[in-house]
């Protein structure tokens, strides 16, 4: 599954930006509160509209503060799939809860330097894991290979039973490390200024497609 990040597509024009990507599984809308994160992007208003402009499921990843207040109403507004970050609340599965009565798929995000194992016992109450393979707040960083052990753990839990969650991982991926994620058991891969940077946004996400699929052959 390849999700464009709208985060690296004209703000203008984000209507045809939708569109230029239309072969996407999601679309990937990072919101961002300038608290949480040092940087302020989009919100509610923006996705309220993004909802009426595209037919493709939205990923909305909340890097900000109080998801137990704010996460909810993406899910009421219509969002495919609320992703909030554990480091931003003290209680995560509540959170999960109220997002999936709202009519959301729940997800979990963890930081590069947070360690998965403390949340591993909770994930169950989760659709989505995402992985965060730069510190979040911007795009264009380098892509962080050693979050990828997050990604092989719980993928191994996936693929013994235990555990029914999509694995996606966001920041760096491109040409040049889907193919690391993908062998690592990520299922869901966002990209950014990798698919909004090129000439053929749409052509971009099937080359993507292909190398994680065929990375994700090798492992059989």
């Amino acid at each position: 599954m390849i999700a464009p990040s709208i985060l690296s597509a004209d703000f203008a024009r984000l209507a045809d930006e939708a569109r230029a990507v239309a072969t996407a599984d999601w679309l990937h809308v990072d919101v961002m509160d300038n608290h949480f994160v040092p940087n302020l992007t989009l919100g509610l208003p923006i996705v309220e509209s993004l909802l009426k402009a595209t037919d493709i499921p939205l990923d909305c990843h909340l890097m900000i503060e109080d998801p137990a207040r704010w996460a909810p109403p993406y899910a009421e507004a219509g969002a495919y799939n609320v992703t909030f970050h554990a480091e931003a609340t003290d209680d995560p599965v509540a959170v999960a809860r109220d997002i999936r009565a709202a009519g959301a798929k729940a997800g979990l995000s963890v930081k590069p330097n947070t360690p998965i194992e403390p949340y591993l016992e909770i994930l169950k109450h989760f659709d989505t894991l995402l992985v965060m393979s730069v510190e979040p707040g911007f795009g264009g960083q380098s892509f962080m290979p050693q979050v990828l052990d997050k990604a092989r753990i719980v993928r191994n839990l996936v693929d013994a039973g235990e555990l029914r969650l999509v694995v996606e991982i966001d920041g760096g991926i491109n040409m040049n490390t889907i193919e690391q994620a993908a062998e690592a058991g990520v299922d869901c891969f966002v990209a950014g200024s990798a698919v909004y940077g090129t000439a053929d946004p749409s052509a971009t996400v099937e080359k993507l497609r292909l190398l994680a699929s065929d990375a994700e052959k090798r492992l059989v």
